[in-house]
């Protein structure tokens, strides 16, 4: 099997190449902007020698590249579009002409809803980005699903005017193409950054966790269900399609903390200080570019449960390997 990971050396791409790499016989191919000094792919290319690779042997293209989410909010709406956009159009043009099957997009949960107001964040509700980079990702997204189709029209026009009419192997590789389309709540594993670290950070110095007042509960994912999830996609014969990706229970950001103090062999130190204090001194933040700022403190405090049932209906199970606290426990371990 041959499988190319675009973004290969971030933080998923890293940890989904150490499960993925099944035998020797099987070639795992990095595809970024530089190579990292250890990994365990065969070929490593940049996203100047597209044309080196030798696309009639890949299998699955699984597309990790893309512009993260700036929570200081100080990237260009602009730059998100380039890169979240056209780095999927240059590689969806490679998949649809090559001899690969299955193309699986990394989008995410903020292409549908930036702050979720029922309940939980449902697989069929009609997405409403409320960020650039949700805007991009789901521009990505579209895409991808026009684009499909445009292919798919194309080359059943070729058939019908006879072009293809003795080539069965380009008939069965047109009617193999499989898209799927992923949208995870935020991913947490080894080597991992943003608001988890610093939650542990401000456990470990033994600093009080003052958001102690707000409440909330949070959809995450497990590297390793994300882990499975990916595995079970190439592996098997899944039905094409968006899929929300989450853990099957929430966690709140106090049960985050208590965690983390137990991770540390430590008793968590949580103050209820007034919310409207809270808000103020985000506001400050704003102003001065502070660690808490408005954007980081509705990421910590605000609540949204992600739905995984057309997931796990997909893949024919009743839930997912790892449990939030587990998959967490694992994570804060790695630290």
């Amino acid at each position: 099997m041959n499988i190319i990971i675009t973004g290969a050396f971030g933080f998923v791409g890293t940890n989904l190449s150490q499960v993925l790499k099944y035998n020797s016989e099987d070639k795992l191919i990095a595809l970024d902007i530089s190579e990292a000094k250890k990994h365990c792919f065969d070929e490593c290319y940049s996203w100047n020698d597209l044309e080196s690779i030798n696309w009639e042997k890949i299998d699955t293209i699984i597309h990790l590249a893309g512009k993260a989410h700036d929570t200081k909010s100080t990237t260009v709406e602009q730059i998100y579009f380039d890169v979240n956009v056209g780095l999927t159009k240059s590689i969806f043009e490679k998949f649809l002409h090559s001899n690969a099957s299955k193309f699986i997009y990394f989008s995410s949960v903020k292409a549908v809803a930036d702050i979720v107001k029922e309940d939980f964040l449902s697989e069929d509700v009609e997405p409403k980005p409320g960020t650039a980079y949700g805007r991009s990702k789901l521009e990505a997204e579209r895409y991808l699903t026009v684009r499909l189709n445009e292919y798919t029209t194309e080359r059943l026009l070729d058939r019908v005017t006879g072009r293809f009419e003795d080539d069965a192997k380009e008939r069965t590789s047109d009617e193999a193409k499989k898209v799927y389309i992923l949208r995870p709540s935020m991913i947490h594993g080894p080597g991992n950054k943003g608001n988890l670290n610093l939650l542990y950070k401000i456990v470990s110095k033994g600093i009080h966790w003052p958001l102690g007042a707000f409440e909330n509960k949070r959809s995450f994912t497990s590297m390793a269900n994300l882990q499975f999830v990916i595995r079970q996609i190439i592996e098997k014969d899944i039905i094409p399609g968006t899929y929300q990706i989450a853990d099957d229970q929430s966690l709140s950001t106090n049960q985050l903390i208590k965690l983390i103090a137990q991770s540390q062999g430590k008793k968590a130190k949580i103050w209820n200080i007034n919310k409207n204090a809270i808000y103020y001194v985000a506001k400050f933040g704003d102003l001065f570019h502070l660690p808490l700022n408005s954007e980081r403190l509705k990421k910590l405090t605000e609540s949204y449960v992600v739905s995984n049932s057309k997931l796990k209906k997909a893949l024919g199970i009743d839930k997912m390997p790892v449990s939030a606290a587990e998959g967490m426990k694992k994570t804060l371990k790695s630290f």
